[in-house]
């Protein structure tokens, strides 16, 4: 079933290349690239708009195991690697990621030679060059994993001024719908606990429901 569905949908064939070639089972956490996929907006302060793609490279370089490798290392520790990750930062090895955005001039993507929204599509670099932007490092681990880890919610549709939404309609989907696996798994006032607040305070329509915790004022008025 799996091989029907690659073949009968060739749009999936970037994806499969991927996941069947050297980087397919990375040999830790820290030798792994991370790609936004989707493709955003940016607005700057005098309302232009263009669209982008995020990539994280890693600085520790791209690394992976064989199947053989990678059945024995699931056998004997199938905690590889989030152990590999505490030690590495434990040890002030922090690794980290430079961050770097395509970005595409707005009017571009009427007319470009294929759809620059679709999520099976990448853009090439020869046509929209990476740009450092910044450098993701991760320099702490949580004190409390349950807490920290366990309860954190992350969802596409959280964003800060300055980004929206292309009409991707994957990204359109998630945005709308990945919201509801925590208010299922950790509780509806997910977003109160201090791992999922925001630093900015927030005015919404959202109020009350179980475990809230924040005073919205007399909602009875």
């Amino acid at each position: 079933m799996q091989w029907d569905f690659w073949t009968l949908n060739p749009e999936s064939a970037h994806q499969v290349t991927y996941l069947m070639g050297d980087r397919g089972i990375p040999k830790t956490w820290r030798h792994l690239n991370g790609y936004g996929s989707h493709t955003y907006m940016w607005i700057n302060e005098a309302g232009e708009k263009c669209w982008v793609k995020y990539h994280f490279i890693s600085n520790q370089g791209v690394e992976g195991l064989t199947g053989a490798e990678a059945n024995r290392t699931a056998g004997e520790d199938a905690d590889n690697h989030r152990r590999d990750l505490h030690e590495a930062i434990e040890r002030n090895g922090f690794p980290s990621w430079t961050l770097s955005a395509q970005v595409m001039p707005y009017a571009d993507a009427r007319d470009y030679r294929f759809n620059p929204f679709d999520l099976t599509k990448i853009w090439p670099h020869s046509d929209y060059p990476l740009i450092k932007v910044a450098t993701m490092t991760l320099n702490n681990n949580p004190e409390d994993f349950f807490a920290q880890i366990e309860q954190a919610a992350f969802s596409p549709g959280n964003t800060v001024p300055g980004i929206g939404f292309s009409p991707d309609k994957m990204l359109l989907g998630r945005t709308f719908a990945y919201a509801d696996a925590p208010r299922n798994r950790i509780g509806t006032n997910f977003h109160q606990l201090p791992v999922n607040r925001p630093h900015a305070p927030v005015n919404d329509y959202t109020f009350d429901g179980s475990m809230t915790f924040e005073h919205t004022g007399d909602q009875a008025v």
